[in-house]
């Protein structure tokens, strides 16, 4: 059983090498978008001022510092940045986006394409206007309703040696910031700040990346916090590799921290730890839906709380939910295996889940020194499991709540771990551990009884 474990502790050294960040220059030359004509009244139209502010800088290269000035608020549009220099947001400086589509060049307010040594810093903030781009509230599905057209803030495409230190994000649209193909990233002390309610609004998403970093974050928005994913549009750009995400503060209505479901190549070398996930509709998430296989992942030292939301958000209250589920009916599947979860503790309203499908089973888990604690406190129906995005299966598919449900999966050990249950117990809480279709599980030193005892046992594995 842990042989398939063995080199697991190898990835977090690799990652430790695998990042780089862009070198301070001696002798960098300073460019403030004001000398450009940049207003900074917040009222008029600035992306042409700093626009040629960025270019001016990129001539120059070996670092040269843009400088986007304090106590100013620039109103901008497309703003497209250059390699060999630096973006600096000075003190309280803010840009605020266009509301007009006609204003942009393409779909993002800061774009970056086949760049290299690009530096994004400082503790000023980039504001999205998220309400401004959305229709109405909906007060019985508990969400903002978004227009036809809403920009991404950051789309960094093909970046090489790209370091993002410091700055807020606040009130994103749509993706908050978004890496494509790109390689050695350092991201680090980044504040997301996003309308909890608004749809889509993703934290960071590195996307057929490699050796990337992710450090000191706090992020809150509506959808995935961080997630590594692997979309059909990038995937000339290979996998996604050696990411590491930790000592990151996370608040989401969607998973806190995932991989997928966008998973058209391979995913693997991903550990995320130490992080708080303070509130999520999922702890700790796989979702396999494509073609590639994720493996070698490590989830550790992470406190997470899982809930219900309102129905139109995914993810069910799930604590932790690896699950291999084709997209479509003709969906080529990967496999999702080898994953060590270790030091983790939780409260949830929903199982752990590790669900693989006749399609594709899941292999090779183990969960160390896991503690979660299960019970009801909000107000939405449970007694589900999510299976989106699919059309092969139910998307969501009618099932009781055992602590943790196996099916479909191979060689999975459970070893110092256990199971508790709150006041609030409904009829359909069940096993502690419940296993179906499934070979090879393997419960040392387990803790953990029915949540009603006089209906079940607390283990209950069917044979294959």
């Amino acid at each position: 059983m842990n042989k398939p474990f063995s080199n697991l502790f190898l990835v977090t050294i690799l990652l430790l090498f695998g990042t780089s960040s862009v070198l301070a220059q001696k002798g960098v030359q300073i460019i403030d978008i004001t000398k450009y004509g940049a207003k900074g009244d917040g009222k008029t139209l600035d992306t042409k001022a700093i626009q040629e502010a960025i270019d001016a800088a990129a001539k120059l290269g070996n670092g040269s510092k843009v400088v986007v000035p304090t106590n100013h608020q620039y109103l901008i549009s497309t703003l497209v940045l250059k390699s060999n220099i630096e973006f600096h947001l000075e003190g309280n400086a803010q840009l605020l986006v266009s509301t007009k589509q006609e204003d942009y060049s393409v779909e993002g307010s800061l774009v970056a394409n086949d760049v290299q040594n690009l530096k994004i810093s400082g503790t000023g903030s980039i504001n999205g206007r998220a309400l401004e781009f959305m229709t109405h509230y909906d007060t019985i599905k508990e969400i903002w309703m978004p227009k036809t057209w809403r920009p991404k803030l950051f789309i960094l495409t093909k970046c090489k040696s790209l370091e993002i230190k410091n700055i807020t994000i606040e009130k994103a649209p749509s993706w908050s910031l978004h890496m494509l193909g790109c390689e050695n990233v350092l991201i680090d002390g980044v504040k997301i700040k996003n309308n909890i309610d608004v749809p889509n609004c993703d934290g960071i998403d590195p996307d057929h990346c490699r050796n990337v970093e992710i450090r000191n974050c706090e992020i809150s928005c509506g959808d995935d916090a961080i997630v590594i994913k692997a979309t059909q549009e990038g995937i000339g750009y290979g996998p996604s590799a050696n990411i590491w995400v930790h000592d990151c503060q996370l608040e989401t209505q969607d998973s806190g921290v995932k991989i997928g479901t966008e998973t058209t190549q391979d995913i693997y070398n991903i550990v995320f730890e130490r992080c708080e996930i303070k509130t999520s509709c999922r702890g700790l998430t796989i979702q396999l839906r494509d073609e590639g296989n994720v493996y070698n992942v490590i989830f550790r030292d992470i406190n997470f709380t899982s809930r219900y939301h309102s129905n139109p958000w995914w993810g069910r209250g799930e604590a932790i939910s690896f699950t291999a589920i084709p997209r479509n009916l003709d969906t080529k599947i990967g496999k999702i295996h080898t994953v060590l979860v270790e030091n983790v503790k939780g409260i949830a309203e929903n199982s752990i889940r590790i669900n693989g499908t006749k399609e594709s089973r899941i292999s090779d888990i183990r969960f160390q020194n896991v503690n979660v604690s299960f019970n009801r406190w909000t107000k939405y129906p449970g007694n589900v499991f999510d299976n989106k995005p699919t059309k092969a299966y139910e998307p969501i598919e009618k099932h009781d709540t055992p602590g943790i449900s196996i099916r479909y999966s191979d060689r999975v050990l459970i070893e110092n771990c256990s199971i508790a249950w709150g006041n609030t117990i409904p009829d359909y809480f069940t096993n502690a551990v419940q296993a179906t279709e499934s070979t090879g599980i393997e419960l040392v030193n387990f803790k953990g009884d029915a949540a009603n005892p006089a209906k079940y046992k607390a283990i209950d594995i069917l044979k294959l």
